[in-house]
């Protein structure tokens, strides 16, 4: 059932007022009805065909803050092409969507992937990570296009991974860096809001 929580709506509007008050050109799409790595690929199309600069990714159960486009903004204006803001899991063990590594181990009979959550992360600062789940990500979409041109659709999802960690790994391959600001501090919305405060209450 599509759906959108009422405090994704109340965070996304107050962040549009902010982005309209500063005079930031901006549009949004959204697509319901689909596969994720679908819309994800549709998204990225259309980013690049209309030269947008840079794409905001946000999941429809997020809360954050009107300031998180800004942040993220001038984390990339700093020289990076992709950051995440900091939130986690909504089951236990409560984890950061945030990944310290990421890709494939070597087993008897061939690779296991793994995605190994980054649970001592460097508190309120940007710091490298090897991947990221895409509740609030911003990217510069030059990265975007180097993904596709160099592996096509770039949401297509990879054995033992979703969309997201999927795209993650294109961008490692391709020896290109991500990152985190923990200082960008979001909430993953369920049953109450799961955040850095709360999850580490339980």
């Amino acid at each position: 059932v599509d759906y959108v929580s009422a405090e994704f709506m109340k965070c996304l509007t107050a962040l549009v007022k902010k982005l309209a008050k500063d005079g930031t050109d901006f549009d949004m799409q959204i697509i319901s009805g689909t596969l994720v790595y679908i819309a994800r690929n549709r998204i990225a199309r259309r980013t690049i065909d209309e030269e947008f600069t840079h794409v905001l990714w946000l999941d429809s159960d997020m809360r954050f803050s009107p300031d998180l486009f800004r942040k993220l903004s001038d984390d990339l204006d700093e020289g990076r092409d992709f950051v995440s803001g900091l939130y986690f899991t909504r089951k236990p063990p409560y984890k950061p969507v945030i990944f310290k590594k990421a890709g494939y181990e070597q087993i008897n009979n061939g690779v296991k992937p793994i995605a190994e959550a980054y649970y001592e992360y460097p508190k309120d600062r940007v710091f490298e990570v090897e991947a990221a789940g895409f509740g609030g990500v911003m990217m510069n979409t030059s990265l975007l296009s180097e993904v596709e041109k160099n592996f096509g659709l770039p949401f297509s999802p990879i054995m033992g991974f979703g969309e997201d960690i999927s795209f993650c790994l294109r961008v490692k391959e391709l020896g290109k860096k991500m990152y985190c600001d923990s200082s960008v501090k979001m909430g993953h919305v369920g049953q109450f809001v799961y955040d850095e405060d709360s999850c580490k209450e339980k």
